[in-house]
């Protein structure tokens, strides 16, 4: 009777673990997204995870990340949050903010053991979407980190020149983007699916200064 009266204890006990476990979780993630700094820190000296993610696998840092809240990754990041970590469609802090470009926050996450390894959905880097979109300092930064992939070729078949090319407007930033991608010493004459290279879209586009800089020496 004593064994099985302890055995309910312990059952309890484990239980009531997982309840308190899985509050202090939602909690956390409540706080982060309400930015409110003190309860984050205060649950963190308590010894809750800083890696906890929502039921999206979101976690706290890319929660903060998704909401350019610089604090809050910089807070999270002192705990040691992972700024690798995936969600269920494979975003992460590094790769999240280098697709929206977060500038500031790629500063802290490579400073924190972003790896250059890790992929989005799309087998991309962080650098691709920010050519796409139009990131200018966001390339700059990530072109000119020191073994960088700036020749990644995403699932597409595209590097970050030919996404920059073929998904801009030819304006004044992809302009810029180009010639920064140039001068890291990116290889201008990687192909496409259809081997069609950079300047060759850049030619049948029209955009004329791209060209003139993907030519000149």
């Amino acid at each position: 009777m004593k064994i099985l009266v302890i055995l309910w204890l312990l059952g309890c006990c484990s239980f009531c673990n997982t309840v308190n476990k899985e509050s202090m979780q939602s909690t956390i993630i409540e706080d982060v997204k309400k930015n409110n700094l003190e309860a984050v820190d205060a649950a963190l000296k308590n010894g809750t995870d800083v890696n906890t993610a929502d039921e999206k696998k979101r976690s706290l840092l890319l929660l903060a990340t998704q909401a350019a809240n610089l604090a809050m990754a910089q807070l999270l990041v002192s705990y040691r949050a992972n700024v690798n970590q995936q969600d269920d469609i494979l975003d992460s802090p590094f790769l999240y903010a280098g697709a929206t470009g977060q500038t500031a926050l790629l500063q802290l996450f490579l400073k924190h053991g972003a790896r250059f390894d890790v992929f989005n959905r799309y087998n991309g880097s962080a650098l691709i979407p920010a050519c796409e979109r139009g990131h200018v300092e966001t390339v700059k930064l990530l072109a000119n980190t020191k073994g960088f992939p700036v020749d990644h070729v995403n699932r597409l078949g595209w590097t970050g020149l030919l996404e920059a090319v073929i998904l801009g407007d030819g304006s004044a930033k992809y302009q810029q983007i180009v010639r920064i991608l140039k001068e890291a010493g990116c290889n201008i004459h990687i192909a496409d699916k259809n081997g069609v290279t950079s300047l060759q879209h850049a030619r049948s586009l029209g955009y004329k200064e791209i060209v003139h800089i993907l030519s000149s020496d």
